[in-house]
């Protein structure tokens, strides 16, 4: 994500190394959605650093296609697949996504597998601080994205058919040792960080005990969700390419991440004024979330939001190899790159607080 907003608004020209044959997917779509005809127009939206995400304007309505990026890519990684499977599942739950009209798996129709969706038309906030809305709405959209995101830790997998959508044991350690593995594998193009040196040594030594199983979105921010475009009402949540079953208290201190995330780094509140703001404050939306799961509250909180810094630091020195590889699919994954000593210091920061036996 860009630090300026406007460069993650709207769509512009396909990029020439994120190009495909339209006719190809013209006469595919034809096939797969009724009514579907062309000629259909294709642009790129602006925003993204991982799956390339297209919009897609016809005489059969708008629509969205997701893609995998070409090149070579990390195992696993970019899973447009499991996207498509958790968003089609969650259609009759609480959890607001939008409608999937078309999956390929078949990478000979644009080169790597895709899924289509509707267009969902009203707000994305890439500020976590929501200056775009009045200061009195603020905090209702708070509280609605902590009701999507509560509504989301409270399914039961299996009665929507996700009960294999990932091992239900021991959530957080394998995350950690995914994590651990990926920044070494990306360390060959990307080169080491000191303080994710520290962290890898650190981190699988200090994990807590085992927690709760749910279904987990990964990356549950504020610009991966569709507001409405009058009220505070989050009307479709956008890329679930890291769901599984996971720990839902490690995914709330993943959103909550925001509150320790610079501004000009991500969608963040740190050094924001937040009663100025209208903002509740991090350890009041902590508690909200308690209430509303019924909890007592979060022990290892912390260390959760020390492991979840660590992930996002490895996931931008990902971007600095992606760039090094030329798979980077953002114009702004340069900048991006050039923000991993910064993000790993603030990760490392945090692991003291830990060692330290700090609360917030």
């Amino acid at each position: 994500m860009s630090a300026d907003p406007r460069d993650n608004v709207g769509t512009v020209p396909v990029r020439p190394e994120l190009r495909f044959d339209e006719k190809a997917l013209t006469q595919w779509l034809s096939g797969e959605i009724e009514g579907f005809r062309g000629p259909v127009k294709v642009e790129q939206f602006r925003g993204g650093q991982s799956n390339p995400t297209y919009a897609l304007a016809c005489p059969a309505g708008s629509f969205v296609l997701r893609r995998k990026p070409p090149g070579r890519l990390v195992p696993g990684a970019h899973a447009v697949e499991r996207e498509a499977r958790i968003m089609q599942a969650l259609a009759p739950t609480a959890v607001p996504v939008p409608r999937i009209v078309a999956q390929c798996d078949d990478p000979q129709v644009i080169g790597t597998p895709f899924f289509v969706m509707e267009r969902v038309e009203g707000r994305i906030f890439w500020d976590a601080a929501f200056r775009g809305v009045r200061r009195e709405d603020r905090p209702a959209c708070f509280s609605a994205m902590l009701n999507v995101l509560t509504q989301l830790h409270r399914i039961d997998p299996p009665s929507v058919g996700l009960g294999d959508f990932g091992r239900p044991d021991r959530y957080l350690e394998r995350q950690v040792l995914r994590w651990i593995r990926q920044y070494e594998d990306d360390c060959a193009e990307a080169g080491r960080d000191p303080d994710l040196d520290r962290l890898v040594e650190w981190l699988p030594g200090a994990l807590p005990a085992p927690g709760a199983t749910s279904l987990v979105h990964g990356d549950f921010r504020c610009d991966n969700m569709i507001f409405h475009p009058g009220r505070p009402r989050v009307i479709a949540v956008l890329d679930w390419e890291l769901s599984t079953l996971g720990d839902p208290l490690v995914d709330f201190a993943n959103h909550a991440m925001m509150y320790r995330m610079p501004p000009h780094i991500a969608a963040g509140l740190a050094g924001e004024d937040l009663s100025a703001s209208g903002l509740p404050s991090e350890k009041e939306y902590l508690g909200a979330y308690c209430r509303k799961m019924g909890l007592s509250g979060l022990e290892h909180y912390e260390f959760y939001m020390a492991f979840c810094l660590f992930r996002f630091a490895a996931a931008y020195h990902g971007i600095k190899a992606r760039l090094v590889r030329g798979t980077a699919v953002s114009p702004h994954a340069r900048a991006r790159a050039a923000l991993v000593p910064e993000l790993s210091g603030l990760a490392w920061s945090q692991a003291k607080r830990v060692i330290e036996g700090c609360e917030l």
